[in-house]
């Protein structure tokens, strides 16, 4: 199947799972993740309608960046402080903060290039070693810090990522959970620091359960691109 006819049955299985959420299909955002792909096949995504992509890593985000047609840029993968200068001005939000040392970090940057950098914050809801993200419990006290210290950050959200799992369903209880604690701050005052608007959660692989449980962001890669070649991560 080409690009086009990719996104085309994308769409219409978010549309069937808002349907069964009972949500309208527009209030969830496709973002296309670009992992490895190239420019020309994020190019022919963008010309299908394609307005969001997303990678993993810096040095994509820099290497493509200028051979790219206009579209939002998405940072999805952990980040480390000392790449934050390289994407500050290229990105319209990083979905993986999870630190406030991190955060400390995009304040200043975003700070020298006078502009307020959009973030979600990362919660490792199933408390899983290998990813990264913060505790639940430790949420409240993040974003707090956020707030009072960062004047140029507006959180907007939360980003989790479930356990991969053979049967999407097993991934249901974490994104529960994770709208749950989602609902907390989205019922709380909007302020210049803290607007909650996005929940940043599904993948190729279950982000039709992710919509049913609340999810109004969906991270795509390969139902859209194909699988990828993880050789040319190597050169």
């Amino acid at each position: 199947m080409s690009i086009k006819e990719n996104i085309e049955r994308v769409e219409r299985l978010k549309a069937e799972a808002c349907r069964r959420a009972g949500r309208d299909p527009s209030d969830v955002l496709l973002v296309a993740v670009t992992k490895l792909h190239t420019t020309e096949e994020m190019n022919e995504a963008i010309d299908c309608g394609i307005t969001d992509i997303a990678e993993n890593k810096v040095q994509e985000i820099v290497r493509k960046y200028d051979e790219v047609k206009p579209a939002r840029w998405h940072l999805i993968g952990h980040l480390q402080t000392n790449k934050v200068r390289q994407v500050i001005d290229k990105v319209c939000m990083i979905h993986s903060v999870d630190s406030f040392h991190l955060a400390q970090e995009i304040e200043k940057r975003a700070a020298q290039h006078d502009l307020v950098m959009d973030i979600l914050i990362q919660v490792n809801v199933a408390k899983e070693e290998s990813k990264f993200g913060i505790d639940e419990e430790d949420t409240d006290l993040l974003i707090r810090e956020i707030a009072e210290n960062c004047p140029h950050i507006r959180v907007k959200g939360l980003m989790c990522i479930a356990p991969l799992e053979e049967d999407p369903e097993d991934a249901r209880p974490y994104f529960a959970e994770a709208k749950r604690l989602y609902d907390r701050y989205d019922v709380m005052d909007h302020t210049d620091r803290v607007d909650f608007q996005y929940l940043s959660m599904g993948m190729t692989n279950d982000f039709q359960v992710a919509i049913e449980e609340g999810s109004n962001l969906i991270r795509v890669g390969t139902a859209i691109f194909g699988n990828r070649d993880y050789r040319s991560e190597e050169k």
